[in-house]
């Protein structure tokens, strides 16, 4: 076992989210990464900036390691489906990306098998060795990501351009629907009212 899987920011990562998977061993490693090759620490308020273009458990990685997250508005998510991480630093005007490609070498290889174990452990249709086994494979892989060079689990790039700008605090309104207090720019008319998503999707 490798001295990652002992580090505090590593332990106090999994105790976060829950539980060690491949997804926040390898956004540690992503997050680090980031971090050393912009030469900062982890700031207090919003100095960084993370574009996240998937929502796997990896972001949990990237908001604990970072200290970007949703509430602050400097997390921000991008539904491209890739294991693509952009980090700015505001300080400086530096950026970096990372593409992880380990997920391309690892779903045309030994992840198919993996993938066709989890999905029996997690449906419920597999057996106890099934999942158990799954458990196993699951921590050591994990394990061998935290250890892997990193040249293996992801390109890192310096990026130009500004970083996306601060988070704003919008004025709220009422929903002529429902009667909730909603942020006026998420409001739109329909029918002569200024309605909330939910409620325009009630009556579409």
């Amino acid at each position: 076992m490798g001295s990652r899987i002992l580090e505090k920011d590593f332990r106090d990562l999994v105790t976060f989210h829950g539980h060690v998977c491949l997804d926040i061993a390898l956004g540690y490693r992503v997050a680090k990464a980031a971090m050393r090759a912009l030469a900062c620490e982890r700031p207090s308020d919003e100095e960084l900036v993370a574009v996240v273009e998937n929502d796997s458990c990896s972001v949990d990685a990237i908001q604990t390691i970072t200290g970007c997250t949703f509430g602050k508005g400097n997390l921000i998510y991008r539904p491209f489906g890739k294991a693509v991480y952009t980090v700015y630093d505001r300080r400086t005007e530096r950026a970096v990306r990372l593409y992880c490609h380990f997920w391309q070498d690892f779903d045309t290889g030994e992840g198919r098998e993996f993938m066709g174990l989890m999905n029996r452990a997690l449906s419920g249709e597999g057996t106890l060795e099934d999942r158990e086994r799954f458990q196993t494979t699951m921590r050591e892989t994990s394990h061998r990501i935290l250890d892997m060079p990193e040249d293996r689990l992801f390109t890192l790039t310096a990026v130009s351009g500004p970083p996306p700008p601060p988070a704003r605090i919008f004025a709220s309104a009422a929903c002529d629907r429902c009667g909730e207090w909603t942020m006026q720019i998420r409001l739109a008319p329909r029918g002569g009212q200024r309605l909330c998503q939910p409620c325009r999707d009630a009556i579409a």
